[in-house]
């Protein structure tokens, strides 16, 4: 009698059919709308569960191991590694302000609107439920089991932003317009091929850099959310995994103002941008003494009055190295955060 060790040995039948079911599959992946949702669920959920784990580090341990600097980093990096992502496929928004923007501009056509939008979403509620079972040992012991908004042991705040003591709600709002039409005016100028786009290949490090400046200079008032889909998602979760309804009710309903600021402000700063630099970036800037032309890839350096020899900078002796960088994937990376 022999012995059955349990194992699937896979027959020719079984193999034929499972083949029209692969070919399927990789047929429905390879669509442009389903690639661009995955682009933005997996930047959004990387870009998400870096942030909201510094975050963690610094609520849980008091300060020990994490330091408002360390969220900074980590939302800043973490964008920086869903830029890196996504950011060939669907431009890595991650962010549904600077989506709306680029739908309301003519940049991406509104039909993509809901595909981005609940890409980042799903991916944001992902990365919340992942922290949640990460840190779920160190929130009970922090919190002794009760899980609160406000107050000295508080944790809802490791994934939604609340509104501080010192703040208004309309200031708070205010804010979060202006610091989102920030965002938008840089993220316009670092992708500018017509202006003085950051380099290529280090769109996603400048990127993630303007985030973290944001934070570290303009982040105190209002938690700097700047994004309905860093927001919204990680609020549901918390409400869903026991916190309560005052994730919604606390800070004066503070909870719609990081979904209907952030959209306006992007707006804004977008708009700001063509108007004011936009329209002129593609003039040729003055040429003056030593200043280096490209034209057809050949270097020309103007005489210098005062000295028979023209010094060559790195940046001079490549012509390819200051090219305007090229948008990536059929919208350009616009991120956010």
């Amino acid at each position: 009698m022999g012995l059955d060790c349990g194992c699937f040995t896979p027959t020719h039948s079984s193999m034929m059919n499972s083949g029209p079911i692969l070919a399927r599959i990789k047929a429905v992946l390879r669509k442009e709308m389903v690639r661009e949702f995955l682009a933005e669920f997996m930047s959004t959920y990387v870009m998400m569960v870096f942030g909201l784990g510094s975050v963690a580090h610094n609520v849980l341990t008091n300060q020990k191991q994490g330091s408002y600097l360390g969220v900074n980093l980590g939302f800043g990096f973490g964008v920086t590694m869903g830029v890196h992502m996504a950011g060939s496929i669907s431009g890595a928004h991650m962010n549904a302000a600077v989506t709306f923007t680029s739908c309301a501009l003519g940049r991406v056509p509104w039909k993509k609107f809901p595909v981005y939008v609940l890409g980042q979403f799903l991916g944001s509620f992902m990365a919340s439920a992942t922290i949640y079972m990460l840190f779920y040992t160190a929130i009970q012991d922090f919190s002794g089991g009760l899980l609160t908004v406000s107050g000295p042991k508080a944790t809802a705040g490791i994934f939604a932003t609340y509104l501080p003591g010192h703040m208004t709600l309309w200031r708070g709002f205010l804010d979060e317009v202006f610091l989102t039409g920030m965002l938008q005016l840089c993220l316009f100028a670092i992708t500018d091929k017509n202006n003085n786009p950051a380099l290529s290949g280090t769109e996603a490090l400048v990127i993630g850099t303007l985030i973290c400046i944001i934070g570290v200079s303009l982040g105190m008032n209002t938690g700097y959310a700047i994004n309905p889909s860093r927001d919204l998602p990680p609020r549901f979760f918390t409400f869903m995994a026991g916190w309560g309804t005052q994730v919604f009710s606390a800070g004066d309903n503070w909870w719609w103002v990081p979904v209907v600021a952030p959209p306006l402000g992007a707006y804004l700063g977008g708009i700001v941008y063509l108007i004011f630099i936009g329209c002129n970036s593609s003039q040729e800037p003055p040429k003056t003494e030593n200043s280096v032309t490209y034209e057809d890839h050949k270097i020309t350096i103007l005489p210098n009055s005062s000295s028979s020899k023209s010094a060559l900078t790195p940046m001079s002796v490549n012509p390819a190295s200051v090219q305007p960088a090229q948008p990536l994937g059929s919208s350009g990376i616009t991120e956010r955060f």
